[in-house]
């Protein structure tokens, strides 16, 4: 697989017309990823699901994860006394698919939600975005950026699955006990011998200093000590501080009610392990992953694991309160998936269905997949009343 020259052009113009010529992983992560024409989630190149995509969710699993979701937006909806206008704001909806396995749900079981129900997606790829529109006509859902839903107006419910860990990332690494950053340039910069005509731009790393006081502030945040003897020279790692952004304009739009994270990642003590020494960042093309970022530019995803701990405690300094965080198993399980399991010796259908059904099932709670996945929620404006009622999704299933 090749990577887009087009993309790579455009990188190395960045990178030939910035200070210094290079620029820091995040820009390079970002414009692989988001370039408004030519990056992997703006073309065609993304591709998602079992059959010849690059990597799959859990809605790929059926419409199980969604519809156990929907039990969870529609109990905490009865928890804020039941508005009569209650918004589900879901970033980064993919295909769709989530909202659609949400939405035909509410539609039939919980016709009175559906009736209140305001359904908002942010979708930053114009590629998601039309095949969204095409497989959501049948209902009202409209499209907006984050940037554009006025402060304090959201009551209900902003949530995501697998978005954080495509935010771009700066990446780091630790030099005679000093942090230091990892920038990105082109190889014709460092060798100061032209690319011949025709030719594709090729990537390479230096290490410099720090782009910005925030990343040093991230460990102090996060209580990381990454100067301690116990980290080697060499160690390397990210910091999502496009997360921290992400989520204080999600704080600043909610005005009551709930933010719900899904993704892959750990509490900061075991991101940041020193046996951890080079980092979490994958990158995923055809159900196959490496950790090579200048190979199929364009062509694959690039993602790094999530840091929960600082989702929660920059929650907190954006007036977000830590509701619970538990993993994606249990908290299906706690709404409902165990029944379904269940059901399943009672239902009349082909053996071949039912035995794929159930493996999609377990799927969604392996502790080694998918249902290791973190979950975390954080509310916003919620009376003491409401705050004591405690959410399904977070109690321990009898």
């Amino acid at each position: 697989m090749d990577s887009n020259p087009a993309l790579c052009t455009a990188i190395a113009r960045r990178i030939n017309t910035s200070p210094r010529r290079r620029i820091t992983f995040a820009e390079y992560m970002d414009m692989v990823l988001y370039h408004p024409e030519h990056g992997y989630y703006s073309s065609n190149a993304v591709k998602l699901g079992f059959q010849g995509g690059d990597f799959f969710t859990s809605v790929h699993l059926g419409a199980d994860f969604g519809e156990l979701l929907a039990e969870q937006f529609v109990q905490m909806w009865n928890i804020l006394g039941r508005p009569v206008s209650f918004s589900l704001v879901e970033m980064g909806a993919g295909q769709g698919l989530l909202a659609s396995h949400i939405l035909k749900y509410c539609q039939q079981q919980y016709p009175g939600f559906f009736a209140v129900l305001e359904y908002l997606i942010v979708e930053k790829s114009p590629v998601f975005r039309q095949e969204q529109q095409q497989r959501l006509q049948e209902f009202s859902v409209n499209w907006c950026n984050l940037e554009e839903i006025p402060p304090n107006s959201i009551t209900g419910c902003f949530f995501s699955n697998e978005l954080v860990d495509a935010l771009p990332v700066h990446q780091l690494i630790l030099e005679a006990g000093q942090l230091r950053e990892i920038y990105v340039t082109t190889r014709e910069a460092c060798t100061a011998v032209p690319l011949p005509s025709g030719s594709v731009p090729s990537f390479v790393e230096v290490i410099g200093e720090l782009s910005t006081d925030h990343l040093a502030e991230y460990f102090d945040l996060v209580e990381i000590e990454i100067s301690k003897s116990v980290y080697g020279d060499g160690y390397r790692s990210e910091i999502n501080l496009a997360a921290l952004d992400w989520l204080s304009i999600v704080a600043n739009r909610l005005r009551c009610g709930y933010v719900l994270t899904i993704d892959y990642g750990y509490p900061a003590s075991r991101y940041y392990n020193p046996r951890r020494s080079q980092g979490t960042l994958q990158c995923y093309s055809h159900h196959r992953y490496h950790d090579n970022p200048y190979i199929n530019i364009g062509q694959q995803d690039i993602t790094a694991h999530v840091d929960f701990t600082a989702l929660e405690r920059w929650g907190d300094r954006c007036g977000l309160d830590k509701v619970g965080f538990t993993q994606q198993g249990l908290f299906l399980m706690a709404l409902g998936l165990g029944d379904r399991i269940a059901a399943l010796s009672h239902q009349e259908q082909p053996l071949s269905q039912l035995l794929q059904r159930r493996e999609s099932l377990h799927e969604l709670m392996n502790p080694l997949g998918l249902g290791g996945f973190g979950v975390l929620v954080q509310s916003k404006g919620l009376k003491q009343t409401e705050i004591s009622q405690p959410l399904k999704g977070l109690t321990i299933p009898e």
